[in-house]
This record gives C-alpha cells, structure tokens and sequence, in this order.
C-alpha cells in the first residue's frame, strides 16, 4: 500500500503490535488499544499504563521523527507545564512503511468550553504557558515539512485561501459578517516582532485535570518563531467573554495584535469547517469559534 493511500483505518491494532514486537520487545507484553484522537496528522495507540504510540499519515521515511525528539527536548525545561516525550523511535517496517515513535503518555482531559470547571484559572494556565514560551531562548530550527512555516506565516499570506473558504461556506456561516471580520483583522498592523509560539493552542492539543487545571500541551509540529498573536486561540476556542479580557490583560496584548489573533483563529476554523464537516469534533470547534469571532466583531 502506498503511503499516500495510508489512513488510520489501514494500520489497525494488530499492525502496530507487530511493530513493538518486532523492534521493542521489552513493551510486547503490555495491552495496546486504539486511541479515540480527533487529530488528523497521526494514527494513535495507547501502550500500558505510560505509553503511547504514534504513526504519522501518511507515512514518512524522512528525520521528522528524530528532529521532534530533539525539539521537545530542548522546549521541555522553559516550559510550565508537561509537553510530550519520546522514548523511542521506531524504523520503517513491512507493517508500516515509515518511522513511528512511542511517548509518554500525558494525563489529563481535552477540554470542552462548555464543560470547563474553572475558567479563570485555566485562562491564567494557559497565560502563563503562553509567557513561558515567549521568553524561549532557543535559535528556531528548519521546517521538518514541507509547509511547516504556514500556521505562523504573515497574515497576508493567509488572504486568499481564507477569502476562498469564506466564499465556500456560504449557507452555512454568515459570509458577510466573517468576510467584514477577517478585513478588520488583515489590516491590523504588525510591527514585525517574534517571539516562540505553539500556533495550534486548540482544545485538542491541551489537557486539563479534574479540577481544571492545564496539566500538558500537546503537538509542537508546527512551533517555532513568529507572530505572537499566533498564540491567541485559547481566547475564542475556549474561553468565555467575561474571562477572555483576563487571559489578554495577562498578557499585555495589545489591540493591533488581538485583531490579528482573531482573525488567525478565523481563518483556521474556516478551513476546518469547509475541508472535516463530517468530523463532528473538528466541526463543532471550528462553529463555536467562527459564533465566538463574529460575535466579539459585532
């Protein structure tokens, strides 16, 4: 099978068991079971009690893998919070065709902004993990993909393809309204300053406790330098408005810089709404955020 036919379906759990088996046999022994992720970049497996699975899809026989070792790594001690870790990197196989990494599993629970137990202080957590990462002092490193740079990239660049999904979508969101917000935030100006951003701070790249609490951050694929409203996602994904200027004022965000946030988050959901309307978790973010955004543009 080629990897550019490769889907989650195709791996199942008796492949990636051959896998550990085969190259990491001290974890033969521990149960595997399928993990219900919402993410579209990689087929994931629970292994024991403190173990994970990753696959990439589509497969790739390129460094990524090794180079997000590295990176996690270097990112781990400026950080407040746990961010994942791998324990080891698997080589492509006849099972799967590409490499494969186990982690250490990271507890915790996505969160929903309907079900947040204390938004006040999970806006305060994700304040401080986004400070903390602002102030990394590490040199950025080359994309690891084709592509990498695009979540952080001037907005500018994000003109057409948002337009095009605005356009796409009508029937189904207020095109007027979102085409009126995304201007506002386009022409928000930019002083050009960077700082280190995740870019992808939805509620399925985080964890919370039962009490609450930000406990790890996931998916650092696409971190790196950049504009620091790239950073601002939490704002609309999930906090409530009366909590939402308490998550800014922590981070001395100016207006320029939280109408660029508005309008990144914008384009994301956008695009998330046109291309997984039939993956109901990706859907159901993408339309709070898109009420969230044209309601504050209001």
């Amino acid at each position: 099978m080629s990897p550019r036919k490769f889907h989650a379906d195709h791996i199942g759990t008796p492949v990636v068991h051959e896998l550990v088996a085969a190259q990491f046999p001290q974890w033969a022994a521990l149960p595997l079971e399928p993990f219900n992720s919402s993410g579209l970049a990689n087929a994931i497996y629970r292994l024991g009690p403190d173990l994970s699975v990753r696959l990439p899809l589509p497969p790739s026989i390129t460094d990524m893998v090794q180079r997000e070792q590295e990176k996690l790594a270097a990112l781990a001690p400026f950080l407040p919070v746990a961010i994942p870790s791998v324990e080891a990197i698997g080589s492509p196989h006849a099972a799967f065709p590409g490499t494969w990494s186990v982690h250490r599993w990271l507890t915790g629970a996505q969160p929903a902004p309907d079900a947040m137990v204390d938004p006040r202080r999970l806006a305060r957590d994700l304040a401080a993990f986004v400070d903390a990462f602002r102030r990394v002092d590490l040199p950025d490193r080359e994309p690891t993909y084709p592509g990498e740079r695009r979540t952080r990239a001037p907005m500018v660049s994000m003109d057409s393809s948002t337009r095009k999904m605005i356009s796409e979508l009508d029937g189904l969101i207020d095109t007027r309204a979102a085409l009126a917000s995304w201007e506002e935030s386009l022409a928000a100006p930019y002083d050009g300053r960077e700082a280190w951003v995740h870019s992808d701070l939805t509620p399925n790249n985080l964890l919370v406790s039962t009490a609450g609490r930000l406990t790890a951050v996931l998916d650092f694929e696409t971190c790196g330098v950049g504009d620091p409203a790239c950073d601002l996602f939490p704002a609309w994904y999930l906090l409530p408005i009366d909590v939402r200027d308490e998550f800014r004022a922590a981070l001395d965000v100016d207006d320029a810089t939280w109408l660029r946030g508005r309008g990144r988050v914008l384009s994301q959901a956008l695009t998330y709404l046109r291309h997984h309307k039939e993956t109901p978790a990706l859907a159901n973010n993408a339309r709070h955020v898109i009420r969230e955004v044209l309601a504050a543009s209001r």
